[in-house]
């Protein structure tokens, strides 16, 4: 799909990004840093956070910064 493209090319490997919002239960702490590991099949980022949680920024839900 075009957008997960898009996607995947705006967040490559290996970038680093800040949580700026994140519509969980238990989210992870605004200003949070982390590393992009990939791109699921919805468009959601796979990011390691610097914290060691493993909570995933969901496409047009949750939004990070690149830094």
């Amino acid at each position: 799909m075009v957008y997960l493209e898009s996607i995947q090319h705006q967040y490559p490997k290996g970038t680093r990004v800040r949580l700026v919002h994140m519509d969980d239960p238990h989210p992870v702490p605004v200003g949070t840093l982390g590393t992009v590991t990939g791109v699921d099949d919805i468009g959601s980022l796979i990011v390691t956070w610097d914290n060691g949680q493993s909570l995933n920024v969901l496409y047009g839900i949750d939004r990070v910064e690149k830094i």
